[in-house]
C-alpha cells in the first residue's frame, strides 16, 4: 500500500483527492483520507505539546519526576531513591495500597492532571495549552506560503540540524537510553517481555488489528499523505527503492526503539514488585513514561533530558508540516483558481490551524486525555485505516487495474517490477483488510483507558461518529457523482468509472 499511495501519486502529479480522477467514482475515497489525516493533525499535535512541556520542565537541577514529595504526589509514589528499601513497598501493600512511579505519578497529576473521566473535563491545563498554542502557531509559519517555502524551512534544518537531531542525533538517543535501560536491574525480563511471542493470543482478532493499525499509522498510509508527496516527485524518479528504503528504515527503528522502552518498563516491574501486564499499560504516554525513567537514572539528566524532548519536537513538528501541507495541497488542488489567488492560500492555512487548534483545546484539558483516546482510537487507527485501503487497493486492482498501474509503473521508471505487487493489489490487500475490518466490528472490545477506566456508551458513540464522518464521504460521492451524469444508469455508471 506504500508503494502503491506513492506510486499513484508520483504517476497522476496530484493531491490526495484529485488524484482519483483516474476513477472518478471513488474520488471520496480522497475526501475520507483528508478527513482522517485532518483528524490526525489535531490529536498528533498534542503529543508535540507534551513534548515541549517536558523539554521546557528539563531546565532544572533535578528533574521533577524523578523525585516524591512534590504537590503532586501521593502516600503511593515511589522514588529511585527508594527502591532498595522493600519495606516502603511491603508497607504500602500491607494497606492495600499500590505502588505508584514518580515517573507514572508525574504525568498524571503534573502534565495531564486526569480527572476521572471523560464526563469531568475540569479545567484548561494552561502549560499545555501554551505548548498547543506555540506548536500550531510555528506549524502555520512553516506551511502558509507553500511547499516551496516549507521546502527551505525543511532544506535549513536538514542542513543544520537534521544530521544531528532528526536523523542521526535519534538513532544516539536510543542507543544511550538502551544502554543505560540494560544495566537496570530486571532489565533482561522487561526485553524477554517484549521479545517472548505469547502462542495463545495468535488467534485473537484484536492482536492482529492492533498490529495492522500500528503497521498503517506507522507508515501513514491511507492518510493522503503519501499520495501527495509522491506528487512532488520527478515523474521518472525510482520510488521503488526509495520506498523500501524507507519501509526497512521504520520497521529496524521501531524494534530498535522497543528495546529500550522494554529495558526501563522490566526495571520499572522490578522496583514496583508488579507484574509486567500491569506496568506495561497500552496507551499513548507510555514513551513519556518510559524514556524519562531511563533519563532520570544517567548522568546528568537534565542535558540528556532536554537534548531527548528537543529531537521529539524537531522529529514531531516535521511530520505535522507534512500532515498539514497535505491537507492544504489537497484542498488548493480542488479549487486551484480560487485559493492560489493573492493570500488567499495563506488565509486558508490560517483558518485550518485555527480550527484544529479550537478542536484540539479539548485535549489540553484536564480531561483531555480522555478526549485524545477517543480521537486516537477511533478517528484515524484501525477500522477506518482498513476500510480505506481496502477500497484503494480495490480500486487500483480491479477497475483501474492492476496490470494497467504496472505499466504505469514501468513507464517511470523504466523497468518492470516483480509480479507480487500486482497480486498483493488484487487479491491480498483486499481479502485481508475486509476481514480485518468485519472482525473489528464483530468483535469490538470493551472500549478502555488503562485497562480500569470504561468510557460511557455517549462517549464511544462519539467516536464512532467521528469514523463514519470520514469513511461517509465515500458512498455519499459515489451518489453524488451517479446523479450528476444524465442517462440510465448504466450509462452512467461507465461515464464515472472509466
Amino acid at each position: 500500500m506504500f508503494f502503491l499511495e506513492v506510486g499513484i501519486g508520483q504517476f497522476m502529479s496530484e493531491g490526495g483527492i484529485s488524484v482519483w480522477k483516474m476513477c472518478p467514482l471513488f474520488r471520496g475515497i480522497g475526501y475520507a483520507s483528508i478527513v482522517v489525516c485532518n483528524w490526525l493533525n489535531i490529536y498528533y499535535i498534542v503529543v508535540i505539546a507534551w513534548a515541549l512541556y517536558y523539554f521546557c520542565i528539563s531546565f532544572q537541577t533535578v528533574l521533577p519526576w524523578g523525585t516524591c514529595g512534590n504537590y503532586w504526589n501521593t502516600e503511593a509514589c515511589i522514588a529511585f531513591d527508594e527502591v532498595a528499601n522493600h519495606s516502603v513497598i511491603a508497607e504500602l501493600k500491607a494497606n492495600n495500597i499500590t505502588p505508584r512511579d514518580s515517573v507514572v505519578e508525574f504525568w498524571d497529576h503534573n502534565v495531564l492532571r486526569i480527572t476521572d473521566g471523560v464526563h469531568d473535563m475540569g479545567t484548561m491545563v494552561w502549560p499545555l495549552f501554551g505548548a498547543l498554542a506555540f506548536s500550531w502557531l510555528l506549524t502555520y509559519f512553516a506551511i502558509w506560503k507553500g511547499v516551496k517555502v516549507t521546502g527551505k524551512i525543511m532544506y535549513f534544518t536538514a542542513h543544520l540540524i537534521i544530521h544531528l537531531y532528526t536523523a542521526t542525533f535519534p538513532y544516539v538517543m536510543l542507543t544511550a537510553l538502551l544502554v543505560r535501560g540494560a544495566t537496570l536491574p530486571g532489565a533482561a525480563d522487561g526485553i524477554r517481555f517484549y521479545l517472548e511471542p505469547k502462542w495463545e493470543k495468535i488467534l485473537d482478532y484484536q492482536v492482529w488489528n492492533d498490529a495492522g493499525t500500528q503497521i498503517f499509522y506507522s507508515y501513514a498510509v491511507a492518510l493522503g499523505g503519501m499520495i501527495a508527496l509522491g506528487s512532488y516527485n520527478k515523474f521518472n524518479n525510482n520510488f521503488i527503492k526509495q520506498c523500501a528504503f524507507l519501509c526497512l528504515c521504520n520497521s529496524m527503528t521501531s524494534l530498535f526503539a522497543g528495546f529500550g522502552i522494554f529495558s526501563v518498563l522490566g526495571f520499572m516491574s522490578y522496583q514496583l514488585e508488579l507484574p509486567m501486564e500491569e506496568v506495561a499499560e497500552k496507551g499513548p504516554g507510555l514513551a513519556f513514561i518510559a524514556y524519562p525513567k531511563a533519563m532520570a537514572r544517567m548522568p546528568l539528566a537534565p542535558l540528556w533530558s532536554a537534548m531527548f524532548f528537543a529531537m521529539i519536537l524537531l522529529v514531531g513538528l516535521d511530520s505535522q508540516f507534512v500532515q498539514v501541507e497535505s491537507v492544504i495541497t489537497a484542498i488548493v488542488d480542488l479549487f486551484p483558481d480560487t485559493l492560489r489567488r493573492g493570500r488567499r492560500r495563506e488565509m486558508l492555512v490560517g483558518a485550518v490551524c485555527i480550527i484544529d487548534f479550537l478542536i484540539g483545546c479539548t485535549m489540553v484539558m484536564e480531561g483531555g486525555m480522555y478526549v485524545f483516546q477517543i480521537f486516537d482510537y477511533f478517528s484515524a487507527s484501525g477500522i477506518i485505516l482498513l476500510t480505506i485501503c481496502f477500497c484503494e487497493s480495490l480500486v487500483l486492482g480491479w477497475i483501474y487495474g492492476a496490470d494497467r498501474f504496472y505499466d504505469n509503473i514501468h513507464m517511470m521508471i523504466g523497468k518492470r517490477i516483480t509480479p507480487y505487487f500486482k497480486i498483493c493489489w488484487k487479491f491480498i490487500t483486499p481479502t485481508l483488510t475486509l476481514a480485518m475490518v468485519i472482525f473489528a466490528i464483530v468483535f469490538f472490545p470493551q472500549f478502555t483507558y488503562n485497562k480500569y477506566y470504561v468510557y460511557p456508551q455517549w462517549a464511544v458513540l462519539c467516536g464512532w461518529s467521528l469514523a463514519f464522518g470520514a469513511l461517509i464521504w465515500i458512498p455519499l460521492y459515489m451518489v453524488f457523482k451517479i446523479f450528476q451524469y444524465p442517462g440510465t444508469f448504466r450509462e452512467v455508471r461507465i461515464c464515472t468509472i472509466i
